[in-house]
């Protein structure tokens, strides 16, 4: 029935955008962190270009028409045994979670400044724990309900495009080497949220605004869940991110495992 949803009513085309970049994929210095966090190599945006409008109630027929469009099934690579592969084949279903992403500025990080959690000088104050024998507080907060800490960045704002890369890169990959103070989660964060995210000023408030919609996309074909990956993994991930004015869209994805040892 999906499938005919998207045939029926209103139906995109996609076009890959070869020519754009971001500077979180390119910056040596980026590259060398997401190396420590084991997350290099394994990280990735593809762009493309749209013919339709967009608009956020058409959210799940978008990615339904996405992960079925010839240019994307024929150009969209995804991790299997650590190797990268093409799609191959269009998608039977796909999942859609509308992820908020009104953030304009790294206000939202500023309660974990002053909660315990880190030291005067920005080093990650460290905890005991019963099965992680390197851990702190920072992690204890992003991944513990029953932390002291946990509530420091309130529900919603935990819900934020901008808290989850915070907490994905936090956590990292499967050897990661975590960092002793936050200033270089924070600061790649920053990176990863201006490259992907599109703004626009208020000619008159001058007040700015995020323009761009963020799905939290899961596919499917006729085995279960396959994209972006066969497994549940907490932090394998797949953002949509839509630029409605410009007609673009990326898909931001992680694949959880061990990165590249080398830039």
């Amino acid at each position: 029935m999906a499938g005919e949803k998207c045939a029926y009513e209103q139906s995109f085309s996609f076009s890959p955008l070869l020519s754009k970049t971001f500077s979180f994929l390119q910056d040596k210095d980026t590259l060398t962190l997401l190396m420590k966090w084991s997350m290099l190599g394994r990280i990735t945006a593809q762009s493309y270009s749209f013919d339709q409008s967009f608009y956020p109630y058409n959210s799940e027929q978008f990615a339904q028409c996405f992960f079925r469009d010839p240019g994307v099934i024929s150009s969209l690579r995804k991790m299997e045994a650590g190797v990268w592969v093409l799609l191959g084949r269009p998608l039977v279903s796909v999942s859609v979670e509308v992820v908020p992403c009104t953030a304009v500025s790294m206000e939202l990080f500023d309660p974990i400044y002053s909660c315990g959690i880190l030291r005067p000088s920005g080093h990650i104050v460290k905890c005991f724990h019963d099965v992680y024998p390197d851990y702190d507080e920072l992690r204890q907060m992003l991944q513990e309900e029953d932390s002291d800490h946990y509530y420091v960045v309130g529900r919603e704002q935990r819900e934020e495009f901008l808290f989850r890369i915070f907490r994905h890169l936090c956590l990292g990959g499967e050897l990661c080497q975590y960092e002793d103070t936050i200033n270089p989660y924070i600061s790649t964060t920053k990176q990863v949220y201006k490259d992907l995210i599109s703004v626009q000023k208020h000619p008159e408030t001058k007040k700015i605004t995020v323009v761009s919609t963020v799905l939290k996309v899961c596919a499917y074909d006729e085995l279960g869940q396959c994209y972006p990956a066969r497994e549940e993994e907490e932090q394998t991930f797949a953002y949509l991110i839509v630029d409605p004015y410009k007609r673009h869209v990326t898909l931001f994805s992680y694949f959880y495992g061990v990165g590249n040892f080398t830039l």
